[in-house]
């Protein structure tokens, strides 16, 4: 992923339902290889902010990334988020946005996998996705179990029914509505998921939602590697700031630290006291480098060799830069998205770890 952000056209704003919107940007040819993605990937965009100057919030790509469509985002407005209230409440077509490229890795291994997809509220945008790019490419099966307040909002709602019936052999869609059956229950959720135990789970929604479908996809032994989920968290970083800038500024200071402590940083107790070997698989290529120094990032040594590795928010707030470990271990300085269960399955942030061992091997999935 590029380390520059981009300023797009929104080519159209759609009100899905009262409080979901839509907006479509247009992306000029020069900048299409920047704005490739995959399906559940997400954009993060700069809303202007009078008390920050911006908020940088992360939203889902509800648009597939084949047929030819343009690139578009979907928002539904939170009571308390000014973020989304700006975008419903003030963008039109012809206004700009300025966003980084796709991220995210709450994508399919393979678009012919059998898909059990779980969705609650705004969480169906990264589902839609994924839906449209599996029934487009793949040739696997596809239930999605959509949990809404009340019908009035379902987004997408005449989207979903249109590819149900176009693919009626291949997609059950099944909505559950508060209003009518009330809050699904970890037991409801299990009994409804013991009937595809051999599919690929995606869950995407409020906490509460996933907190309990993960916990009843863990009842029935989802094994981790098909249980994913999405998380977002409010942006406090800045991920738009002048990257160079940045960068020399930090090059200045450790430069200091380096003429009074002979390193960049001391290294905590057990780390290498030299130069780390890596090895790095990310999209299809293999990277092997023997000088990663302790105390500079993961990512930050990436780039400075010249691989363009994913990120977004540079501040362990997001898991754009989600790593694998595959050999040695790292110590991340910062996670807010991660849980016991992530790092359980050696998932660490790559723009927050540094090297705790001589060799290290990560892979990008």
């Amino acid at each position: 992923m590029d380390t520059d952000s981009y300023v797009l056209k929104v080519l159209d704003v759609v009100e899905e339902t009262a409080d979901a919107h839509s907006i479509t940007f247009e992306v000029p040819d020069d900048l299409a290889e920047h704005f490739v993605y995959k399906p559940g990937q997400f954009l993060t965009v700069a809303v202007p902010s009078d008390r920050t100057g911006i908020a940088a919030r992360c939203y889902s790509l509800s648009s597939s990334p084949v047929g030819g469509g343009p690139i578009t985002i979907t928002v539904k407005r939170t009571a308390d988020g000014y973020a989304s209230n700006w975008i419903c409440d003030h963008l039109h077509a012809g206004d700009t946005l300025r966003v980084l490229p796709p991220s995210g890795i709450f994508t399919p291994a393979s678009l012919s996998a059998d898909l059990l997809l779980f969705a609650g509220g705004s969480g169906v945008t990264p589902i839609l996705s994924i839906t449209r790019t599996a029934l487009a490419q793949g040739s696997g099966r596809i239930v999605l179990f959509y949990a809404n307040r009340d019908e009035k909002s379902v987004i997408f709602a005449q989207d979903l029914a249109e590819l149900a019936a176009q693919h009626p052999d291949r997609l059950t869609v099944v909505h559950w509505l508060e209003s009518v059956q009330g809050l699904p229950s970890q037991d409801q959720l299990r009994a409804f998921a013991s009937n595809f135990t051999s599919y690929d789970a995606f869950v995407c929604g409020p906490a509460p939602f996933m907190k309990l479908t993960i916990a009843a996809l863990r009842e029935l032994d989802f094994p981790r590697e098909r249980r994913h989920q999405e998380k977002f968290v409010s942006l406090g970083g800045n991920p738009f700031g002048d990257v160079e800038e940045i960068r020399a500024a930090e090059s200045e200071i450790a430069a200091a630290e380096t003429d009074e402590l002979d390193t960049a940083e001391d290294p905590a107790a057990g780390d290498p006291q030299g130069p780390v070997k890596l090895e790095v698989e990310l999209d299809g290529e293999e990277y092997t480098f023997d000088d990663w120094t302790p105390g500079t990032k993961l990512l930050d040594h990436l780039e400075a060799k010249g691989v363009k590795a994913p990120f977004s928010c540079r501040e362990g707030e997001c898991s754009a830069c989600a790593i694998r470990l595959l050999e040695g271990e790292v110590r991340m300085l910062r996670n807010d998205v991660l849980d016991e269960e992530d790092l359980a399955d050696g998932i660490r942030l790559g723009c927050q770890s540094l090297p705790m061992t001589d060799v290290v091997k990560v892979t990008y999935h």
